[in-house]
């Protein structure tokens, strides 16, 4: 093995030295000096991101000679004998996520401040990142055992942090939930792996399609895969275990968990399914056709009859991880880059509510839809930047999140998935119905008791401003360009 391969791994290599950083840091500082834990744990998880943000074939360029392109896959560095692919499109997605992250861990600072968090606070933030290096390996995987690695990193971790509010019955229930339908999850993905290997002979993914051949062992490898990875996004029949953990889960986890780990999932999902099963595309658009008519419609309706706002936004991210799957199903570039874009428009709208969710959670201890009657009377920005959220998750133009249902649209109906699209079509009436019962309680419902005036502290206040300022600004950019078929991104 080379091993000067390993100074290609920008994207592993600097979250790495961010963990060891902050881990030594808690360990050793001082009680005075741990007080700037947040604003140097922010300030390298940003110069994370600004090199992340360094397209690979620079870096490469700057570290000399590239490896081998793959002239299969333009654009794609095998690297350790393509065991792991460094490509621009995975740099594109954990940029993606590390921003999403930044902005977690922004949030998170009033909760893990207020007296009722008597943990360790630097373990959150080094546990976090770990679940995103697991999240990486994932995305750069070319060989299913470093995706099983990866898949684990990023699943173990995150139990403890849905569990990180010890002392809560429903924080240490949602984490025992957590932690064992990972272990199924992950039982039957392994299993599925197990079958494939026995099939084929190989767990590279680049040698894998030329011994898929759609035999019933290779099709029964696939679903019990996918059905691994379809507990990770909860997709409908196996989304029973989020509306608990998202409930039970301090409120920054619940965001981390609705977003990043679901973003991840779905792109590692659609680049397994093109480059793995590629042979069987007939076979898993079947089963992902009906999966997102019921994930969409299902999720939807329970949606309607939810009061907590936690599991509101619950059953709101699995009707959301449907709207993904239409960017899947299409197994296109088109479906490629409007997943991406798709997670971008998500991660901001879904982390801005739960930013406002959070702050009022902790100030007032209030977490249902009638509780939010007249908030606006009291608290305006938070008003508005709850309006602005739901209105790009539910689609309303000009808000960026119309044009990632319509770019996801797009792309499905390219396939010519034209019943698939008309009943998501039909659905985001019925979400748009449930988006607006929030607004309608903020703006228009009255209450003489209605939450008390505050201000939030400044790190929650510059996540917010950042969330919408990415939901406006995709906005405006995507009524400037059009349509996404004016970007050429890397595979």
């Amino acid at each position: 093995m080379d091993y000067s391969s390993f100074i290609y791994l920008k994207e592993e290599l600097s979250l790495i030295a961010v963990i060891v950083i902050l881990l030594l840091y808690d360990i050793f500082g001082s009680k005075k000096s741990l007080t700037y834990f947040q604003p140097v744990a922010c300030l390298l998880l940003v110069g994370h991101i600004l090199l992340t943000c360094c397209p690979a074939p620079a870096v490469l360029a700057i570290f000399g000679d590239t490896p081998a392109v793959d002239q299969a896959s333009a654009g794609v560095y095998p690297l350790f004998s393509g065991m792991y692919n460094l490509y621009p499109l995975g740099s594109i997605v954990k940029s993606i996520l590390a921003v999403g992250t930044l902005l977690v861990l922004l949030q998170a600072r009033g909760w893990l401040e207020s007296e009722n968090t008597v943990i360790r606070r630097g373990e959150f933030y080094v546990i976090t990142l770990f679940t995103l290096l697991g999240m990486y390996f994932m995305i750069a995987a070319g060989n299913f055992l470093l995706f099983y690695i990866g898949l684990e990193l990023a699943s173990i971790p995150m139990a403890t942090l849905i569990a990180f509010d010890k002392f809560r019955h429903k924080s240490a229930e949602a984490g025992a939930k957590y932690i064992l339908t990972a272990v199924f999850a992950s039982g039957l993905s392994l299993y599925g792996i197990s079958l494939v290997y026995g099939t084929t002979g190989t767990l590279y993914f680049a040698d894998i399609p030329a011994g898929v051949t759609g035999s019933p062992l290779q099709i029964m490898a696939f679903i019990f895969f996918f059905v691994g990875l379809a507990f990770k996004l909860s997709l409908v029949p196996f989304h029973q275990w989020t509306p608990d953990v998202y409930e039970g889960a301090p409120t920054p986890v619940t965001a981390y968990l609705s977003v990043i780990s679901k973003g991840a999932a779905a792109f590692v999902l659609m680049a397994i399914l093109c480059k793995v099963f590629g042979n069987l595309i007939e076979q898993w658009q079947a089963i992902l056709f009906w999966v997102t008519i019921a994930t969409i419609t299902l999720a939807n309706l329970f949606a309607l009859r939810q009061q907590n706002l936690k599991r509101f936004f619950a059953y709101s991210s699995i009707s959301q991880a449907g709207y993904i799957m239409l960017g899947v199903i299409s197994g296109s570039a088109l479906g490629v880059t409007s997943l991406i874009y798709y997670v971008l428009v998500y991660m901001f709208s879904n982390l801005a509510a739960f930013g406002v969710i959070s702050i009022i959670e902790r100030r007032s201890g209030k977490v249902t839809i009638d509780d939010y009657n007249g908030l606006y009377s009291t608290n305006p920005r938070l008003s508005v930047v709850m309006m602005i959220a739901l209105f790009s998750l539910a689609g309303i133009p000009p808000f960026a999140g119309f044009f990632s249902k319509f770019f996801v649209f797009a792309a499905a109906v390219a396939e010519e998935y034209y019943w698939l699209v008309f009943i998501a079509l039909l659905n985001t009436v019925i979400s748009l119905y449930y988006y607006l019962r929030v607004v309608k309680a903020m703006f228009i419902n009255k209450n003489e008791t209605a939450i008390a005036g505050f201000r939030s502290d400044a790190y929650t206040r510059l996540s917010l401003v950042i969330c919408c300022a990415g939901i406006l600004l995709l906005g405006i950019l995507s009524v400037v360009y059009g349509s996404i078929h004016h970007y050429s991104l890397g595979w």
